[in-house]
């Protein structure tokens, strides 16, 4: 069954930089997208970013557009999410997932459409001022 296991959480200071790996088992891309989720105690899961296979595309929320950057290594079969200029209001659990295949439709929907059914577990970015 498909995997995926995120790495790279922890606490900065504002104005920090982590980077989020998302590694995938068992899963092929293949015309998916692979989404970056987070949420925060006492709030709604929120869309961050999310990259399609197909053409490369990527979308960002616009609280992050600009200061996140989603990737992929397809030799690793690994996604990433470079986060710069961290702030408190970024502090939240962040959460990978991944669509079936041959889901464009992900890459025009919003960032927190229900077409992702792969989940990773989790990893907590703390940010404090």
């Amino acid at each position: 069954q498909v995997q995926l296991v995120e790495s790279g959480g922890g606490s900065v200071q504002a104005g920090g930089s982590l980077t989020l790996s998302c590694t995938a088992s068992r899963y092929t891309f293949s015309a998916s997208c692979m989404g970056w989720f987070r949420q925060a105690p006492g709030k709604e899961r929120e869309g961050v970013a999310l990259i399609y296979d197909y053409n490369h595309s990527t979308r960002y929320a616009d609280s992050v557009k600009g200061r996140f950057t989603v990737s992929r290594d397809k030799a690793k079969n690994t996604v990433y999410l470079q986060m710069n200029g961290l702030q408190p209001e970024d502090t939240a659990m962040y959460y990978c997932a991944a669509t079936p295949p041959y889901t464009s439709r992900c890459l025009y929907r919003p960032l927190d459409s229900d077409d992702y059914t792969y989940w990773g577990q989790g990893t907590q970015v703390t940010v404090s001022s």
